[in-house]
């Protein structure tokens, strides 16, 4: 039986501005969308059955249908029901180490990583393009989990534009085990109390669009300069979450204190992230946060930005 071995990366959001309303009921954003070091490890084995058995180390991880790795294969198996029948089903095992609920896109890049299993244990030959068009029926993160790196995102997030790879700076994340922020609430919440703002015209989101591009932040990423991309982090959903979730505004502004170049919440939350020059810079912010709030429930981590998206690690 044949078995791929993958590498699925978390991601961070170094820039999410919501711009306005869709019709299909997300929000128009504009994002600037960044993998990271920190992964989960996938196995993806044929069974020699007509099953789909998924299974995971995390105990809080589902292991059925609500699990976006179990609707990938589902949904691969829908669209090309032809190899499903030739190869047969699948054994899936995430080997879980980015947190769960944490808004780095777990859930989103398992899926991503099944999706380019099963193209390779089908053999489909399917392109990277391809994969992230069946990703978007998934999530609005599963396109930029297949390939990674630094992009600008629109849409609802599933637009994607490949900007210079940004790998050379360190980060240290920090979470709350037992605190998490519903991503549906903080849009939810974002729109009412600042929906006043939108621009809801395809002529004022294609112009907000074209400012990111070409402005400061997509410069300084071309160029590397690790002090102007701190001091640009923005993340729109801090206004909603961090008044009503106090641990995550406390933790952000000590993560702050303890040096870096700029710290912001990721995504939604509740996960607050500081950019480093260094590891050492990194290992250091984490050791002094982490005397300042002597919680139990609260977990760092130290990982590099990294420009690689799904990876192969092993075939058998």
């Amino acid at each position: 039986m044949r078995t791929y071995q993958l590498i699925a990366p978390a991601k961070i959001n170094l820039y999410l501005e919501i711009i306005g309303d869709r019709l299909d009921g997300y929000h128009e954003l504009v994002m600037i969308l960044q993998s990271i070091e920190l992964s989960d490890r996938l196995e993806i084995r044929s069974n020699g059955t007509q099953d789909i058995n998924l299974h995971c180390n995390h105990p809080l991880v589902p292991v059925d249908q609500t699990n976006i790795a179990y609707r990938a294969a589902q949904l691969m198996l829908e669209q090309f029901p032809q190899a499903f029948a030739n190869y047969g089903g699948v054994d899936i095992t995430i080997n879980k180490q980015i947190p769960v609920a944490a808004g780095l896109a777990g859930g989103s890049t398992d899926g991503a990583a099944v999706l380019v299993g099963l193209n390779l244990l089908w053999e489909l030959g399917l392109t990277i393009p391809q994969l992230q068009r069946l990703g978007e029926k998934l999530g609005s993160d599963v396109p930029f989990c297949v390939s990674g790196g630094t992009a600008i995102a629109t849409g609802r997030g599933e637009k994607l534009d490949p900007i210079q790879d940004l790998d050379n700076l360190w980060l240290v994340l920090a979470k709350y085990n037992n605190l998490s922020v519903s991503t549906p609430w903080a849009y939810k919440t974002y729109k009412q109390q600042f929906g006043e703002s939108y621009i809801n015209d395809t002529t004022g989101i294609q112009s907000r669009t074209s400012q990111l591009h070409s402005g400061p932040f997509v410069q300084a990423i071309s160029h590397k300069e690790g002090q102007k991309i701190g001091n640009l982090l923005h993340n729109d959903l801090e206004k909603v979450v961090l008044p009503e979730y106090p641990q995550v505004a406390q933790l952000k502004e000590i993560l702050q204190q303890a040096g870096g170049l700029g710290t912001m919440m990721s995504g939604s939350g509740p996960t607050v992230f500081t950019l480093c020059q260094s590891q050492t810079e990194a290992e250091t912010i984490k050791k002094i946060a982490r005397k300042k709030i002597e919680d139990p429930n609260l977990e760092f981590w130290v990982t590099k930005l990294s420009s690689n998206g799904i990876s192969i690690m092993d075939e058998q």
